[in-house]
């Protein structure tokens, strides 16, 4: 579990934080600097060397790693000192987070990290459990700062990290807290709902709830405009550039905590209708860049369908996800292909049996009986709730 909190420092704690992610920005820097020259002096033809420059380094020089990059940093501390002022175990956090960079590249295909203009954050891996007391939180080389504990802390659990962090707002403090025990995999239980997500509505349920999409960015855009028209004519570094610099981030940030409170609202809504929700397996990558990509990436169903799998999972209602394809063309009723439809076309209307229903309701619910084949339940019921002759329709059957 990880609460969140905001940090009320003094200015000379807040001078102390502000050398500290300085220093971790000049320490990830370097290391990063380091790995790319030895990577660099490896790709150079044999034969030929570029024109503008080449990185030389010796043959049997290994490969810098955390380990041996932790020595250079014990080495460094006797000639610089302000890589003496932050917390030691920070300044290897740094270079931890650098060497996950590079992991995440070679098995996730991520691209090759990038030097950072700015550190954000900065964390202290061992801590003790008086560390955190009521209102305040004690920080290595930085002493007691303030806090505002906006919710208790649940019992039972144990500090395990220290989290400080910069946001356009302030100043933060992420406790990581650990309880020692299993929690057991979500049993198939309880009424199944099927969740279909869409930009004419935001999703729509099986049971024919439409949830109307709020426009979370669009609301303050006309601001946010404004701001950036103006810092368009600021010199960039003065004092007025920062101020509007520090105005735009807090509107994105405005933004960013609304949707995110009201993905978790939504959640738990959802999560009290049901013990079982199945939504589509959707690349949003691909999404964000259709047509309606600025529409997508203001409803972020992607962070939606993370919040929904943690509160289904903490709240004990079964979360999976289905097969996308063909949704919208398969009535829920009689099972037959209906054909392709036109995004005008917002209802359904089968020229079989005649079912007649919203469209994304109609897709919803091909989401829950595909959901109930996955999980191996019995679909005993059409659209309609009428039963139906056997247990799973022929077109099931052949999805099997």
């Amino acid at each position: 579990m990880t609460y969140d909190f905001k940090l009320k420092p003094n200015q000379s704690q807040v001078q102390m934080i502000e050398a500290y992610l300085e220093t971790c920005r000049k320490v990830y820097n370097y290391a990063l600097r380091e790995r790319k020259d030895w990577v660099n002096s490896r790709k150079s033809p044999v034969n030929a060397c570029s024109i503008h420059s080449e990185y030389i380094i010796s043959p049997d020089t290994p490969r810098p790693t955390y380990n041996s990059q932790c020595k250079s940093l014990t080495e460094a501390k006797k000639n610089y000192p302000q890589l003496t002022e932050p917390h030691s175990q920070v300044l290897q956090q740094t270079l931890r987070t650098l060497e996950a960079a590079f992991v995440n590249m070679w098995e996730r295909g991520f691209g090759f990290p990038r030097f950072k203009k700015k550190m954000r954050s900065f964390l202290y891996p061992c801590v003790k459990q008086e560390w955190v007391g009521d209102g305040w939180v004690k920080l290595p080389k930085i002493g007691k700062v303030k806090m505002r504990r906006s919710r208790p802390i649940s019992n039972g659990f144990l500090l395990k990290q220290i989290r400080v962090l910069k946001r356009a707002s302030g100043y933060f403090v992420q406790l990581i807290y650990q309880l020692a025990f299993n929690v057991p995999e979500t049993p198939i239980h309880g009424h199944p709902l099927g969740v279909d997500i869409g930009l004419d509505s935001y999703l729509a349920t099986s049971e024919g709830e439409l949830v109307k999409r709020p426009r979370f960015f669009n609301q303050l855009h006309g601001q946010l405009k404004s701001l950036q028209r103006r810092l368009k004519n600021k010199k960039k570094g003065s004092n007025n550039w920062h101020k509007l610099q520090g105005k735009i981030a807090r509107i994105h940030q405005k933004v960013d905590w609304a949707r995110k409170d009201w993905h978790f609202k939504l959640a738990h809504h959802l999560c009290d209708q049901a013990g079982m929700i199945f939504v589509e397996d959707i690349n949003f990558k691909a999404w964000a860049k259709g047509l309606f990509c600025k529409y997508t990436l203001d409803a972020g169903f992607g962070q939606f369908f993370n919040i929904l799998a943690y509160i289904c999972w903490k709240r004990d209602v079964y979360f999976l996800k289905v097969d996308k394809d063909y949704t919208s063309q398969i009535c829920p009723n009689c099972n037959t292909q209906t054909g392709k439809k036109d995004l005008s076309t917002r209802i359904h209307k089968c020229p079989s049996c005649g079912y007649q229903t919203n469209r994304d309701v109609a897709a919803s619910q091909i989401i829950r009986n595909r959901g109930l084949v996955a999980v191996g339940q019995p679909v005993k019921e059409n659209a309609c709730g009428d039963v139906l002759s056997g247990l799973i329709c022929d077109w099931l059957d052949k999805c099997q």
